[in-house]
């Protein structure tokens, strides 16, 4: 049979296109990867109490870092935490830089188009306002043309200001944000319930409290690679395992933090 030379000449454009094409048909296998280096690399909080944060001694605890370490048990290896921030925690995980990324991070379409974010998700929070008792600050259309301290790539800053009129001060970290408004200058910060939650008993800041109505409830999702389905559905059989086994309802206790109905609900959901 002969084959013409214009054949020849299709099928060598072809045969380039899916040279050129091959990286991406190559799946990343991170359970592999972790195994071989024998340490998984955790993306967390380092600012964010009770859920990541750093304690006195310079060590990084929280109900996330007990949830990568029993992540990294499962998996057999030893724990590397990274401390990320809301501006860059996908990007690291995107550049390869941690494993997988349990870092407060709301569920959210646009998010999941970059990174792989495996259900069920493990917990959830809403949007309130942290200001002072006496702020006069009773419902959202209150913040209109004034300055609200918020934090950088947080889900609910752009309904603060474009809905509701406030004058965002936006900043990387949410210990700015809270130094910002210890100082005065706004006059409440935008951010998770969870957050203020577990603040709400220092004696630091007895004289403020969530203001607001809280609005926008979201759940939380861990992170991991868009091109590894493989550990994105290890992760979701471990979520599961912990809504069933009712073990996020007793880090809750052990970290202070008030009971959330969303667990209750995931968990009669998977017992």
């Amino acid at each position: 049979m002969r084959i013409g030379k214009g054949w020849l000449g299709l099928s060598a454009i072809a045969a380039l296109a899916l040279a050129a094409a091959g990286p991406a048909w190559t799946q990343t296998d991170t359970i592999a990867s972790v195994k071989q280096k024998g340490k998984v690399v955790v993306g967390v909080k380092a600012d964010y109490k009770p859920f990541g944060y750093t304690d006195p001694s310079g060590k990084i605890v929280g109900l996330e870092v007990d949830l990568a370490d029993d992540v990294a048990k499962r998996l057999g290896v030893q724990i590397e935490l990274v401390p990320v921030i809301a501006a860059n925690r996908m990007e690291f995980l995107k550049q390869g830089r941690i494993d997988l990324m349990i870092a407060t991070m709301a569920y959210k379409p646009d998010r999941a188009e970059v990174i792989g974010i495996p259900e069920p998700f493990y917990y959830a929070g809403a949007a309130n306002v942290f200001a002072k008792k006496s702020s006069g600050l009773k419902a959202w259309a209150d913040l209109k043309g004034k300055p609200v301290c918020a934090i950088q790539g947080a889900y609910y800053n752009r309904r603060t200001g474009e809905e509701f009129g406030a004058n965002l001060v936006v900043f990387k970290g949410v210990t700015e944000a809270m130094a910002a408004l210890e100082a005065g200058n706004c006059v409440g910060v935008v951010f998770d319930t969870t957050f203020f939650a577990g603040i709400m008993g220092d004696a630091k800041w007895a004289d403020y409290a969530m203001v607001l109505p809280s609005i926008d409830p979201e759940p939380w999702g861990v992170g991991v690679r868009k091109d590894d389905p493989k550990f994105a559905a290890y992760m979701s059989g471990v979520i599961k395992d912990w809504h069933k086994t009712g073990y996020l309802l007793a880090l809750e206790k052990k970290w202070g933090i008030p009971q959330s109905p969303y667990l209750v609900e995931q968990q009669a959901k998977f017992k």
